[in-house]
Protein backbone atom coordinates (compact mmCIF):
# COMPACT_ATOMS: atom_id res chain seq x y z
CA UNK A 1 0.00 0.00 0.00
CA UNK A 2 1.09 3.60 -0.58
CA UNK A 3 2.08 5.27 2.39
CA UNK A 4 0.64 8.41 0.89
CA UNK A 5 -2.69 6.98 0.95
CA UNK A 6 -3.84 9.41 3.16
CA UNK A 7 -6.19 12.54 3.41
CA UNK A 8 -4.15 16.33 3.47
CA UNK A 9 -4.93 19.11 4.37
CA UNK A 10 -6.53 20.17 0.74
CA UNK A 11 -8.12 24.09 0.50
CA UNK A 12 -10.90 22.59 -2.18
CA UNK A 13 -13.71 19.87 -0.83
CA UNK A 14 -16.70 17.96 -2.30
CA UNK A 15 -18.71 21.33 -3.15
CA UNK A 16 -15.51 23.07 -5.14
CA UNK A 17 -16.02 23.23 -8.86
CA UNK A 18 -13.41 22.94 -11.44
CA UNK A 19 -13.33 26.61 -12.52
CA UNK A 20 -12.56 27.15 -8.32
CA UNK A 21 -9.85 24.92 -8.38
CA UNK A 22 -8.19 26.14 -11.42
CA UNK A 23 -8.64 29.34 -10.63
CA UNK A 24 -5.17 31.52 -10.35
CA UNK A 25 -3.30 28.75 -12.56
CA UNK A 26 -2.04 29.90 -15.90
CA UNK A 27 -1.95 27.30 -18.75
CA UNK A 28 -0.94 29.06 -21.43
CA UNK A 29 1.86 26.43 -23.42
CA UNK A 30 0.34 23.08 -21.87
CA UNK A 31 -1.12 20.56 -23.60
CA UNK A 32 -4.30 18.38 -22.57
CA UNK A 33 -5.81 15.72 -23.82
CA UNK A 34 -9.18 14.58 -22.57
CA UNK A 35 -11.12 11.47 -23.35
CA UNK A 36 -14.57 11.57 -23.66
CA UNK A 37 -14.50 15.37 -23.15
CA UNK A 38 -17.56 16.11 -25.17
CA UNK A 39 -20.45 15.81 -22.53
CA UNK A 40 -20.78 14.85 -18.69
CA UNK A 41 -17.66 15.80 -16.26
CA UNK A 42 -15.23 15.62 -19.45
CA UNK A 43 -16.27 19.09 -21.15
CA UNK A 44 -16.52 20.38 -17.83
CA UNK A 45 -12.49 19.52 -17.43
CA UNK A 46 -12.34 20.83 -21.23
CA UNK A 47 -14.12 24.17 -20.71
CA UNK A 48 -11.89 24.77 -17.48
CA UNK A 49 -8.73 24.16 -19.00
CA UNK A 50 -9.65 26.31 -21.98
CA UNK A 51 -10.38 28.93 -20.15
CA UNK A 52 -7.01 28.73 -18.38
CA UNK A 53 -5.42 28.70 -21.77
CA UNK A 54 -4.74 25.33 -22.35
CA UNK A 55 -4.20 23.61 -25.53
CA UNK A 56 -6.92 20.90 -25.08
CA UNK A 57 -7.29 17.84 -27.38
CA UNK A 58 -10.62 15.79 -27.05
CA UNK A 59 -11.26 12.29 -27.95
CA UNK A 60 -14.60 10.97 -28.15
CA UNK A 61 -16.36 8.57 -30.58
CA UNK A 62 -19.77 10.68 -31.96
CA UNK A 63 -17.90 13.13 -34.17
CA UNK A 64 -21.23 15.54 -34.55
CA UNK A 65 -22.39 15.46 -31.11
CA UNK A 66 -18.53 16.41 -30.10
CA UNK A 67 -17.72 19.19 -33.17
CA UNK A 68 -21.19 20.51 -32.24
CA UNK A 69 -20.64 20.70 -28.39
CA UNK A 70 -16.92 22.29 -28.25
CA UNK A 71 -17.69 24.63 -31.37
CA UNK A 72 -16.61 27.86 -30.20
CA UNK A 73 -14.32 27.02 -27.03
CA UNK A 74 -10.87 28.63 -27.56
CA UNK A 75 -7.49 26.68 -27.88
CA UNK A 76 -9.67 23.20 -28.09
CA UNK A 77 -9.55 20.73 -31.44
CA UNK A 78 -11.36 17.09 -31.63
CA UNK A 79 -10.25 13.91 -32.92
CA UNK A 80 -12.25 10.76 -33.04
CA UNK A 81 -11.60 8.38 -30.68
CA UNK A 82 -13.37 4.46 -29.86
CA UNK A 83 -11.66 2.84 -26.82
CA UNK A 84 -13.09 -0.38 -27.81
CA UNK A 85 -10.93 -0.14 -31.17
CA UNK A 86 -7.42 -0.31 -31.21
CA UNK A 87 -7.37 0.99 -34.46
CA UNK A 88 -9.03 4.02 -33.51
CA UNK A 89 -6.71 4.95 -30.29
CA UNK A 90 -3.91 4.15 -32.44
CA UNK A 91 -5.11 7.09 -34.90
CA UNK A 92 -5.73 9.09 -32.54
CA UNK A 93 -2.44 8.89 -31.22
CA UNK A 94 -0.74 9.63 -34.22
CA UNK A 95 -2.61 12.57 -35.06
CA UNK A 96 -1.61 14.12 -31.72
CA UNK A 97 1.90 13.20 -32.11
CA UNK A 98 1.99 14.55 -35.63
CA UNK A 99 0.90 17.58 -34.16
CA UNK A 100 2.01 18.20 -30.54
CA UNK A 101 5.67 17.38 -28.72
CA UNK A 102 4.98 17.62 -25.46
CA UNK A 103 1.26 16.44 -23.52
CA UNK A 104 1.21 17.78 -20.11
CA UNK A 105 -1.93 16.57 -19.22
CA UNK A 106 -3.83 13.32 -19.97
CA UNK A 107 -7.34 12.81 -18.99
CA UNK A 108 -8.41 9.23 -19.30
CA UNK A 109 -12.09 9.99 -18.22
CA UNK A 110 -13.88 8.63 -20.84
CA UNK A 111 -16.11 5.21 -19.83
CA UNK A 112 -18.84 2.77 -20.58
CA UNK A 113 -21.36 2.35 -17.87
CA UNK A 114 -23.14 -0.50 -17.33
CA UNK A 115 -24.45 -2.47 -20.76
CA UNK A 116 -26.98 -4.94 -19.58
CA UNK A 117 -25.87 -7.58 -21.68
CA UNK A 118 -22.59 -8.82 -21.78
CA UNK A 119 -20.59 -7.24 -25.00
CA UNK A 120 -17.07 -7.35 -26.10
CA UNK A 121 -14.32 -4.48 -27.40
CA UNK A 122 -12.67 -5.27 -30.86
CA UNK A 123 -9.95 -7.70 -28.82
CA UNK A 124 -12.56 -9.53 -27.38
CA UNK A 125 -12.74 -8.29 -24.00
CA UNK A 126 -15.73 -7.62 -22.08
CA UNK A 127 -16.47 -3.87 -22.99
CA UNK A 128 -16.29 -2.20 -19.67
CA UNK A 129 -13.13 -3.72 -19.11
CA UNK A 130 -12.13 -3.23 -22.96
CA UNK A 131 -12.51 0.25 -23.14
CA UNK A 132 -12.25 1.61 -19.69
CA UNK A 133 -9.09 0.23 -18.98
CA UNK A 134 -7.41 -1.68 -22.05
CA UNK A 135 -8.41 1.24 -24.54
CA UNK A 136 -7.11 3.96 -21.89
CA UNK A 137 -3.77 1.63 -21.40
CA UNK A 138 -2.81 1.36 -25.24
CA UNK A 139 -3.27 5.51 -25.79
CA UNK A 140 -1.53 6.49 -22.90
CA UNK A 141 1.31 4.11 -23.81
CA UNK A 142 1.49 5.53 -27.22
CA UNK A 143 1.10 9.21 -25.97
CA UNK A 144 4.51 8.33 -23.55
CA UNK A 145 6.87 9.78 -25.80
CA UNK A 146 4.93 13.44 -25.35
CA UNK A 147 4.36 12.49 -21.75
CA UNK A 148 7.79 12.17 -21.26
CA UNK A 149 8.74 14.92 -22.98
CA UNK A 150 6.51 17.16 -21.28
CA UNK A 151 8.73 16.62 -18.25
CA UNK A 152 6.21 17.12 -14.90
CA UNK A 153 3.18 15.42 -16.87
CA UNK A 154 0.09 14.12 -14.85
CA UNK A 155 -2.12 11.15 -15.82
CA UNK A 156 -5.35 11.26 -14.28
CA UNK A 157 -7.11 7.78 -14.74
CA UNK A 158 -10.92 8.21 -13.85
CA UNK A 159 -11.70 5.17 -11.04
CA UNK A 160 -15.23 5.22 -9.18
CA UNK A 161 -15.68 4.00 -5.39
CA UNK A 162 -17.84 1.65 -7.72
CA UNK A 163 -14.55 -0.28 -7.27
CA UNK A 164 -15.66 -1.19 -3.62
CA UNK A 165 -18.03 -4.00 -5.48
CA UNK A 166 -15.41 -6.17 -7.34
CA UNK A 167 -11.66 -7.23 -7.42
CA UNK A 168 -9.57 -7.74 -10.31
CA UNK A 169 -10.09 -11.36 -12.24
CA UNK A 170 -7.46 -11.43 -14.51
CA UNK A 171 -8.47 -15.21 -15.30
CA UNK A 172 -12.13 -14.43 -15.37
CA UNK A 173 -12.20 -11.02 -17.30
CA UNK A 174 -15.29 -11.83 -19.97
CA UNK A 175 -17.59 -13.57 -16.70
CA UNK A 176 -16.86 -16.95 -18.39
CA UNK A 177 -16.77 -18.76 -14.81
CA UNK A 178 -18.82 -16.47 -13.20
CA UNK A 179 -22.78 -14.91 -14.17
CA UNK A 180 -22.10 -11.94 -15.85
CA UNK A 181 -23.41 -8.79 -14.05
CA UNK A 182 -22.94 -5.33 -15.17
CA UNK A 183 -22.67 -4.00 -11.77
CA UNK A 184 -19.62 -5.83 -11.12
CA UNK A 185 -17.84 -5.76 -14.29
CA UNK A 186 -17.80 -2.10 -14.57
CA UNK A 187 -16.56 -1.97 -10.74
CA UNK A 188 -13.66 -4.22 -12.34
CA UNK A 189 -12.77 -1.69 -14.53
CA UNK A 190 -12.80 0.57 -12.02
CA UNK A 191 -10.30 -1.02 -10.32
CA UNK A 192 -8.07 -2.02 -13.31
CA UNK A 193 -8.46 2.01 -13.79
CA UNK A 194 -6.64 2.67 -10.20
CA UNK A 195 -4.27 -0.08 -10.29
CA UNK A 196 -2.90 1.44 -13.32
CA UNK A 197 -2.54 4.95 -12.04
CA UNK A 198 -0.42 2.95 -9.23
CA UNK A 199 1.74 1.21 -11.63
CA UNK A 200 2.25 4.01 -14.26
CA UNK A 201 3.36 6.43 -11.17
CA UNK A 202 6.12 4.25 -10.65
CA UNK A 203 6.95 3.81 -13.72
CA UNK A 204 6.91 7.21 -14.56
CA UNK A 205 9.12 8.62 -11.80
CA UNK A 206 12.21 8.58 -13.46
CA UNK A 207 10.45 11.05 -16.16
CA UNK A 208 8.83 13.10 -13.53
CA UNK A 209 5.27 12.10 -15.03
CA UNK A 210 2.84 11.20 -12.02
CA UNK A 211 -0.47 9.49 -12.03
CA UNK A 212 -3.82 9.40 -9.83
CA UNK A 213 -6.61 8.27 -9.79
CA UNK A 214 -9.88 9.86 -9.36
CA UNK A 215 -13.40 8.96 -8.07
CA UNK A 216 -15.28 12.37 -9.28
CA UNK A 217 -18.28 11.25 -7.45
CA UNK A 218 -22.14 10.59 -8.00
CA UNK A 219 -23.03 12.57 -10.95
CA UNK A 220 -26.06 12.37 -12.96
CA UNK A 221 -25.65 12.40 -16.84
CA UNK A 222 -25.69 10.67 -19.50
CA UNK A 223 -23.53 7.87 -18.42
CA UNK A 224 -26.61 6.36 -16.99
CA UNK A 225 -28.49 5.40 -19.85
CA UNK A 226 -27.77 1.64 -19.78
CA UNK A 227 -29.87 1.63 -16.29
CA UNK A 228 -33.11 0.50 -15.89
CA UNK A 229 -35.90 3.26 -14.10
CA UNK A 230 -35.89 1.04 -11.37
CA UNK A 231 -31.94 0.57 -10.73
CA UNK A 232 -31.58 4.49 -11.60
CA UNK A 233 -34.30 5.08 -8.96
CA UNK A 234 -32.21 2.58 -6.15
CA UNK A 235 -29.02 4.77 -6.74
CA UNK A 236 -30.89 8.17 -6.08
CA UNK A 237 -32.07 6.60 -3.06
CA UNK A 238 -28.82 5.11 -1.89
CA UNK A 239 -26.42 8.07 -2.79
CA UNK A 240 -28.79 11.03 -2.23
CA UNK A 241 -26.23 13.71 -2.37
CA UNK A 242 -25.25 13.72 -6.33
CA UNK A 243 -22.93 16.30 -7.67
CA UNK A 244 -23.22 18.82 -10.63
CA UNK A 245 -20.64 18.27 -13.38
CA UNK A 246 -18.67 21.31 -12.46
CA UNK A 247 -18.18 19.83 -9.06
CA UNK A 248 -17.90 15.86 -10.34
CA UNK A 249 -14.62 17.95 -12.48
CA UNK A 250 -12.88 19.26 -9.76
CA UNK A 251 -11.29 16.33 -8.11
CA UNK A 252 -9.51 15.50 -11.59
CA UNK A 253 -8.71 19.19 -12.30
CA UNK A 254 -7.10 19.10 -8.56
CA UNK A 255 -5.11 16.22 -8.91
CA UNK A 256 -3.61 17.63 -12.42
CA UNK A 257 -2.53 21.53 -11.09
CA UNK A 258 -2.62 21.08 -6.89
CA UNK A 259 1.05 21.87 -6.03
CA UNK A 260 0.22 19.88 -2.76
CA UNK A 261 0.75 16.74 -4.95
CA UNK A 262 3.77 17.58 -6.23
CA UNK A 263 5.77 14.83 -3.99
CA UNK A 264 3.17 12.81 -4.20
CA UNK A 265 1.95 10.05 -6.56
CA UNK A 266 -0.01 6.53 -7.39
CA UNK A 267 -2.86 7.84 -4.83
CA UNK A 268 -6.38 7.21 -5.66
CA UNK A 269 -8.60 11.09 -4.71
CA UNK A 270 -12.50 11.80 -3.82
CA UNK A 271 -13.41 14.92 -2.94
CA UNK A 272 -10.83 16.97 -3.94
CA UNK A 273 -8.27 15.03 -1.59
CA UNK A 274 -6.99 11.45 -0.94
CA UNK A 275 -9.04 9.39 -0.50
CA UNK A 276 -8.33 7.17 3.02
CA UNK A 277 -8.14 3.74 3.07
CA UNK A 278 -11.30 1.33 4.17
CA UNK A 279 -11.83 -2.06 4.57
CA UNK A 280 -11.91 -4.16 1.89
CA UNK A 281 -15.55 -5.37 2.89
CA UNK A 282 -17.02 -2.22 3.81
CA UNK A 283 -19.73 -1.11 2.06
CA UNK A 284 -19.64 2.71 2.61
CA UNK A 285 -19.66 5.33 -0.64
CA UNK A 286 -15.78 5.98 0.06
CA UNK A 287 -12.78 5.28 0.59
CA UNK A 288 -10.23 3.09 -1.50
CA UNK A 289 -9.67 -0.71 -1.31
CA UNK A 290 -6.47 -2.24 -0.60
CA UNK A 291 -6.77 -4.37 -3.64
CA UNK A 292 -7.30 -1.26 -5.42
CA UNK A 293 -3.97 0.09 -4.54
CA UNK A 294 -1.71 -3.18 -4.36
CA UNK A 295 1.36 -2.88 -6.42
CA UNK A 296 2.02 -6.75 -7.00
CA UNK A 297 -1.90 -6.73 -8.85
CA UNK A 298 -0.83 -3.53 -10.40
CA UNK A 299 2.55 -4.67 -11.61
CA UNK A 300 0.44 -8.24 -13.02
CA UNK A 301 -2.36 -6.28 -14.53
CA UNK A 302 0.47 -3.81 -16.53
CA UNK A 303 1.98 -7.11 -18.36
CA UNK A 304 -1.33 -8.97 -19.23
CA UNK A 305 -2.36 -5.36 -20.44
CA UNK A 306 0.71 -5.04 -22.51
CA UNK A 307 0.65 -8.42 -23.87
CA UNK A 308 -3.15 -7.79 -24.86
CA UNK A 309 -2.37 -4.08 -26.67
CA UNK A 310 0.90 -5.04 -27.91
CA UNK A 311 2.32 -2.19 -26.34
CA UNK A 312 4.84 -2.25 -24.39
CA UNK A 313 5.99 1.18 -21.99
CA UNK A 314 7.55 2.41 -20.76
CA UNK A 315 10.70 1.41 -22.61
Amino acid sequence: MNPKQQPIDSRFNAQSTADEVAAGHDLRGKNVVVTGGSAGIGFEIVQTLSRAGANVVVGARNAGKAKARLEGLPNVSYHPLDLADPVSVEAFAKQYLAAHQALHYLFNNAGVFFPPEITTDKRGYELQFGANHLGHFQLSGLLWPALKKAGNARVIAHSSVGHRRMALLLDDLNFERHPYDPVKAYAQSKTANALFAVHLNKAGQPHGVKAYAVHPGAILTDVVLHMSEAELEAWKQRVKNFKTPAQGAATAVWCALSEQLDGIGGVYCEDCNIAPFVADDETIIYGVRSYASDPELAAALWQFSEKVTGVEWPA
